[in-house]
């Protein structure tokens, strides 16, 4: 199909060239026909203008030389000859005075078209064509006054000859354009197919491209516009690898995450069947086991299906007027039992009225993710710090820790789902948000939704500091 249809694209091109070069030769062969034909019929009319005026000047020498104006008529129309050129003079009734000899077989009007056209003609007329079986006559027609009578002269050149110059540059025209019409057909199929080969490569290289090829790349050849169009869909696929790339690494961590939680429930069942009996603390020993399990389970596909409607754009917001200072307070204060047990003292430093519009579950989660982090990593009997301030249009919160700080070949992958720079992924003390890894990347895309940005503003040893950014009103 790709192949046809780049046919079909080489096919239009060469029709629309051929079109867009057949309309003006077209158009040029009319033109010039129409002016070669007016340019002859001119040059005729001005030919027999100047014969008739020629005549009638000899004529009036003839009349001094002659009894009588008739006679000196027909003298002169019997003497003075013109290539090709009849003329006939006519008195006042139009009756025909005289004509050159050798016409005189065709006097009888009826014979003779140009006789016939000037019989009900007693006054001078434009130039006319008189159509007859030899390809009719050019006519024009004067007054000629002799001595105070009154006749008419008429010119008649037969326009055979032009005719034959007209058929000529008719059969010139009309074997030539579409001659040429084919060769320039022909060229433009040729450049289209040349031109196109490179898009006919693209094609068949990206048809080959499947899931599991992804570091094919399409050649990058032929002109500017195609090479940047080669480089383009190169980026998308480079785009596309790294994001196939993320998911199967994503597929793989959530596969690993929801293996662990599952084989505890599935395992401490197992071992709790395998005994007929049991005591009843024994049996609350285990369904506890199961219950911690069940909670991780939870709490990750909580947060995985989170993270999907948030990249499906589908993550709604409860927004509401809300203080912020008050959500910073009450996640430092349900997060103080968590640092009391890990001997760690968090510390609520300065504050500002801070009015927002936004959920506040979402936010608390946010906020609780981060002082987590921070009890986390803070050394036994440390000190984690929240300050928040108005910083121009934001509103800034700030969670300090002093811990040994995030390793330098971290900080890009801060942020990626599944990351655990503390290597903890067997770790069994559960925190308050304890997770896989997804706690960083929820509370990213959850400051994304509401308009602002969670960075990591410093991390060196003693002293690393998240800062949350809101819009404010």
């Amino acid at each position: 199909m790709a192949r046809g249809g780049l046919s079909s694209l080489r096919s239009r091109l060469t029709v629309w060239y051929a079109i867009l070069l057949g309309v003006p030769l077209a158009a040029f062969a009319i033109v010039g026909y129409v002016v070669f034909a007016r340019t002859l019929v001119s040059r005729t009319d001005r030919f027999i203008g100047d014969a008739l005026t020629v005549f009638s000047a000899e004529v009036a020498v003839e009349r001094r030389r002659t009894g009588s104006v008739t006679e000196a008529i027909t003298t002169t129309a019997n003497e003075v000859r013109f290539r090709n050129l009849r003329i006939i003079v006519r008195d006042g009734v139009g009756a025909v005075v005289a004509m050159h000899i050798d016409a005189d077989a065709r006097l009888e009007a009826d014979a003779d078209p140009v006789l016939a056209a000037l019989a009900g003609q007693s006054q001078p007329s434009e130039a006319m064509t008189v159509g007859g079986p030899s390809g009719g006559d050019r006519v024009i027609t004067r007054e000629l006054v002799v001595e105070g009578e009154s006749f008419t002269v008429s010119g008649a050149f037969p326009l055979t000859d032009v005719d034959a110059v007209l058929e000529r540059i008719r059969l010139t025209f009309g074997g030539a354009i579409p001659l040429l019409l084919l060769l320039a057909g022909t060229g433009a199929w040729f450049l289209a197919h040349r031109g196109l080969a490179p898009v006919a490569a693209m094609t068949d290289r990206a048809g080959n491209i499947t899931a599991s090829n992804l570091s094919e790349r399409l050649p990058v050849a032929g002109d500017a516009e195609l090479t940047g169009l080669a480089r383009v869909i190169n980026e998308l696929l480079d785009r596309l690898e790294d994001a196939f790339a993320r998911q199967k690494r994503f597929m793989a961590d959530a596969s690993h995450e929801l293996r662990t939680p599952t084989a505890i429930i599935r395992t401490e069942a197992d071992v709790t069947l395998a005994r007929p009996e049991r005591t009843s603390a024994e049996y609350r020993q285990s369904i506890g086991v199961m219950l911690d399990a069940s909670k991780r389970l939870t709490r990750i596909v909580d947060d995985l299906f989170l993270l999907a409607r948030a990249d499906a754009g589908h993550l709604e917001l409860r927004s509401e007027a809300i203080y912020l200072e008050e959500v910073v307070d009450d996640a430092t204060r349900a997060i103080a039992q968590v640092g009391e047990q890990r001997e760690v003292r968090v510390e609520l430093r300065h504050m500002v009225q801070a009015p927002f519009t936004g959920d506040p579950d979402l936010l608390g989660r946010v906020l609780l993710n981060l002082l987590d982090n921070a009890i986390k990593h803070s050394p036994a009997r440390g000190t984690v710090s929240v300050d928040m301030a108005r910083e121009g249009a934001e509103y800034v919160i700030s969670v300090i820790d002093g811990g040994q700080g995030i390793p330098p070949e971290n900080l890009d992958s801060l942020f990626d789902r599944f990351f655990r720079g503390d290597s903890a992924r067997g770790r069994t003390d559960n925190t308050a948000t304890d997770g896989a890894g997804l706690g960083l990347a929820i509370t990213r895309r959850i400051a994304v939704a509401h308009g602002g940005r969670l960075e990591l503003a410093s991390s060196r040893p003693g002293h690393t500091e998240f800062r949350l950014a809101l819009p404010a009103p």
